[in-house]
């Protein structure tokens, strides 16, 4: 019986307890269940109390008989059944049979209770191997690793959990429907994977990895079986080899699902249980916590690396153009001056060197009647006076210099003497020393090149910038108006010999009049039907050239045509900052470009300003007219070498093919207008083909604009307030007026609806002043005991010097207090117009008006016209509190609200949070320390009416 006590597993009590059975009691066969066993042997669900240990006797077999009892007290139920010969067996009831029972039925007891301690303690370590994972993951995910890093060591995490040697993970852009594979780890497939490559998902539609995240749900088992179960192709290996067993997980984030992470076998013997399915969707929300935390620590780090690069750049920009500014300042005083040329020019040579390093400098002149340069101003380190300043050399004499290269080059070079000889395709480099570096840029003139001013050093550990060749063309242009001035006398004369000389052509040309007549008349009639400038057919000849085409359709419908009208892209931008003379000079190259994209046949016309529409002949459908509008887009999106500049623009075409409802040339005109004024609304650069629905558009934009100034008559236009509430007790502490117009058919309209329109057609004015009079009306009905109301006033009116004077007096013929209005602008309207604004809100302020900034953050937010201007309040975007999140989670917003707070309390102005819908988003503007506000959580816009009852 020792033996029994040794063992601790069923089997080995079986094993021990059989053995004794046969040899003290004659026993045939002894046998435990796990499961109690019927009178025929099987299983059955009915249990015996061990207590009692009820016998069930019968007899098993001929000569036999078998005995069965249940045992009491373990986990699961046990029995036992005997068999022995039916003469010479123990009797079942006699003690030591029954006591031989028990000790059987105890020691089963406790190795069952070993076995239940056992799987306890493996659970236990199970769940603390799971734990420890979890946390190594969290903590990779701030760890400041590189993602590559970061996602190979949660591999190898994973790969302690289950069998993960065929590892990935992908993350769904839901926008874009991509997938990118950030990390990709497999046995068999040798397929590269880029993680920073997106697929498309209609590319991969077959994949199983997509197909668990479509459907949000887990996948197990061989991949066959789930491509079956997913509906997809059981195609080739397209998307890597087929895999024994496959299990992939959805990661989800807000009932999102934001990505997969999937193992795989090929090994047959290798599988997936359910067990591991649950681990791994544990798992893989924990890493994408951890994906998230890590993108977001990224996305900071490099936010806050870009800002300061870019304030570092800014700083540094504003002092070299300080220092710049001064210096052409000096250099324009210097020209106007009475200075004699030498004493000009020295001082020139002196400003020049506080910018750039022009030891060796100097100035030269090209006469291009007698072929010669003069160089006017030499001043060199190591070859000292090898030009006479009061001497003209032969152009001859210098064909292998670079001073003269650069001259008829017309165009600034930089680099060491012979590579710049190179690039001039001249054999030498003149006289002198070659310089180690080497900046040249051209004196340019209404008549070409006019001469060149030159920098170059001999030291190894100096070299010109692109910068430097930018600022010495600004000195050049100077040096050319101080050399116009001094030689203005000289010119006078030479103008009154060249006038002489015109006179005595003109005597020739009226003798010869009667010969060249036919000449002239044909030049006029060329002239009328062609622009002056780039010599195009102007609009009266493409409208003749569009009439035929039309004509000549309307008789053969075989003869297809298609208009293209197009305009030139801030092209009023470069008129303004450059002047007409580069804007005429851009025209004529579009011109070149434009004709050089067309077939022989084709018209290319210019209709005015920088308007130009192209005729297409005989074209084979829409597709030969785009394409001929992809190349002009793409030839006049190069730059332009104008002038010494080099200039961009682009282009937006729009395009109407020739149709038989079309019966006039305006009419394909105006539909062309309209497409490409589509495209320009679409982003520019790019051209729109003119259909049906762009006609309706017109015509509805008709429409609003035709009820807007029936609406400005009818005084359609009302205030509705919005309250602006202390944050802490939701106290009311002003109002907002908003526009709203009353529709006669359509109802309230927001100014989304329409303010766009009234901007573009001007009449945004007159609607301020209906708004800034019917605000007036109403504020005695506000009761605001203290509080103010503000006024958006449009970007427009800041353009008028009267503005503040008209305010006021608005304000003083209905009674209203200065104090108690605010006017709220914008950021566009302070750049526009800086000093106007300056002027206008420091009239307004000193009479009582406090001025806000609308929408900060989402403009050009410089804090130079924050310190600049007399500003009361910032009012913080809806935007950024719209993307505000819980604090201790790391709002997308919160960091830039806290800056603005910062910001604001540094130059004591108070901030007003606009958008606030939720408790959460006021709770959290309060923790950042924002105490006003306003949103739909407090009230919405309403008439002066709702708000007549005193505030409760």
């Amino acid at each position: 019986m020792s033996t029994l006590f040794a063992a601790t597993s069923l089997d080995g009590i079986e094993a021990v307890a059989a053995r004794e059975a046969v040899s003290s009691f004659g026993v045939r066969d002894l046998r435990l269940h796990r499961q109690p066993a019927g009178r025929d042997g099987a299983p059955v669900r009915k249990h015996h109390k061990v207590s009692t240990l009820p016998i069930d006797i019968r007899r098993a077999a001929r000569g036999s008989q078998r005995a069965w009892f249940d045992l009491e007290g373990a986990p699961e139920p046990v029995a036992l059944s005997v068999e022995w010969p039916e003469l010479g067996g123990p009797d079942p009831a006699a003690a030591d049979w029954l006591g031989f029972l028990a000790i059987v039925a105890a020691r089963v007891r406790t190795a069952l209770e070993l076995e239940d301690q056992r799987l306890v303690a493996t659970r236990l370590e199970k769940t603390v191997r799971i734990q420890t994972a979890l946390y190594r993951v969290a903590n990779l995910a701030s760890a400041g690793l590189e993602m590559a890093d970061m996602l190979a060591r949660i591999h190898d995490v994973v790969g302690e959990l289950m069998y993960a040697r065929n590892f990935y993970i992908a993350l769904h852009d839901r926008e874009r429907d991509s997938l990118r594979f950030i990390y990709f780890a497999d046995e068999q497939d040798d397929h590269g994977v880029d993680p920073a490559q997106e697929y498309p998902a209609a590319e991969i539609r077959n994949s199983l990895t997509l197909g668990v995240i479509r459907s949000g749900q887990p996948a197990l088992g061989p991949s066959r079986a789930l491509r079956e179960a997913f509906g997809l192709e059981q195609d080739n290996e397209q998307y890597g080899p087929g895999s024994a067993h496959w299990l992939g997980v959805p990661m989800i984030a807000d009932g999102v699902v934001r990505g997969a992470i999937v193992v795989q076998s090929y090994d047959p013997a290798t599988r997936y249980s359910a067990d591991d399915q649950s681990l791994l969707q544990f798992v893989a929300q924990h890493i994408l916590i951890a994906l998230v935390r890590h993108q977001a620590h990224v996305e900071l780090e490099h936010r806050v690396e870009e800002r300061t690069r870019a304030l570092t750049d800014e700083v540094r920009e504003r002092q070299h153009g300080e220092r710049l500014q001064a210096a052409l300042y000096g250099i324009a005083d210097l020209a106007s001056s009475e200075l004699g040329m030498a004493d000009m020019l020295r001082r020139i040579h002196l400003m020049v060197g506080e910018l750039i390093y022009a030891r060796n400098f100097y100035i030269a002149l090209y006469d291009g009647e007698r072929d010669s340069v003069r160089f006017i101003y030499f001043a060199d380190a190591k070859d000292v006076n090898i030009y006479e300043t009061d001497r003209e050399v032969p152009a001859a004499d210098l064909r292998d210099s670079l001073t003269l290269g650069l001259i008829r080059h017309g165009k600034p070079v930089r680099g060491p003497a012979r590579d710049v000889a190179r690039a001039l395709g001249i054999s030498g480099i003149g006289l002198g020393t070659p310089a180690l570096d080497f900046l040249g840029v051209p004196i340019s003139g209404d008549s070409g090149a006019r001469g060149a001013v030159v920098v170059q050093t001999y030291e190894p550990g100096v070299h010109y910038s692109a910068e430097d060749s930018t600022l010495l063309g600004y000195v050049a242009q100077h040096i050319m108006t101080a050399l116009e001035r001094k030689k203005l006398q000289a010119e006078l004369e030479r103008r009154v010999e060249d006038r002489t000389r015109e006179l005595a052509k003109v005597v020739r040309a009226l003798r010869e009049q009667v010969k060249v007549r036919e000449q002239a008349e044909q030049r006029l009639t060329h002239d009328a039907l062609h622009d002056a400038l780039t010599g195009l057919p102007n609009r009266t000849c493409f409208h003749q050239g569009l009439e035929q085409a039309l004509a000549r359709l309307h008789g053969d419908a075989g003869h297809r045509f298609a208009v293209l009208f197009l305009d030139l892209d801030r092209f009023k931008v470069i008129n303004d900052s450059v002047g007409h003379l580069y804007g005429d000079m851009m025209l004529k190259e579009a011109a070149g470009r434009l004709a050089g994209c067309v077939r022989d046949g084709d018209m290319v016309a210019r209709l005015g300003g920088d308007e130009f529409a192209v005729l297409m002949l005989d074209i084979a459908g829409a597709d030969d007219a785009c394409h001929t509008a992809g190349r002009v887009i793409d030839a006049l999106s190069g730059p332009m070498q104008v002038g010494g500049k080099e200039l961009f623009t682009s282009a937006s075409v729009g395009i109407t093919l020739g149709e038989p409802r079309y019966r006039k040339a305006e009419e394909l005109l105006r539909d062309a207008d309209v497409a490409m004024y589509r495209a320009k609304a679409h982003g520019r650069q790019r051209f729109e083909l003119f259909d049906e629905r762009l006609h309706q558009e017109a015509l509805q934009l008709l429409d609003m604009e035709s009820d807007l100034r029936h609406a400005i008559q009818r005084r359609e236009f009302e205030p509705h307030f919005q309250p602006i509430v202390d944050l802490r007790d939701c106290r009311i502490v002003g109002f907002e007026s908003l526009l709203r117009w009353r529709h006669p058919q359509r109802g309230l309209l927001l100014p989304g609806d329409f303010l766009k329109v009234a901007e573009d057609n001007g009449s945004i004015e007159q609607i301020d002043w209906l708004m800034l009079a019917a605000t007036c009306r109403d504020i005695p009905a506000l009761q605001l005991d203290g509080r103010y109301v503000t006024l958006n006033v449009s970007p427009r009116r800041f353009r008028s010097p009267a503005l503040a004077q008209q305010l006021l007096d608005v304000l003083a013929a209905h009674d209203v207090p200065a104090h108690c209005v605010r006017i709220e602008v914008t950021e566009d309207a302070l750049l526009e117009n800086p000093d106007q604004v300056f002027a206008t809100l420091d009239t307004l302020q000193r009479s009582g008006v406090r001025a806000a900034l609308d929408d900060f953050g989402t403009g050009y937010s410089s804090l130079s016209y924050l310190h600049r201007f007399p500003l009361h309040a910032l009012k913080i975007d809806r935007s950024f509190v719209r993307a505000l999140g819980p604090l201790h989670e790391g709002g997308s917003s919160a960091a830039v609200v806290r800056a603005v707070l910062a910001l604001a309390s540094t130059l004591g102005l108070e901030v007003i949070a606009e958008g606030i819908e939720t408790e959460a988003q006021r709770e959290q503007l309060l923790e950042l320390g924002c105490l006003r506000g306003q949103g739909f959580l407090f009230s919405p816009a309403q008439p002066a009416a709702d708000w007549r009852a005193p505030e409760a």
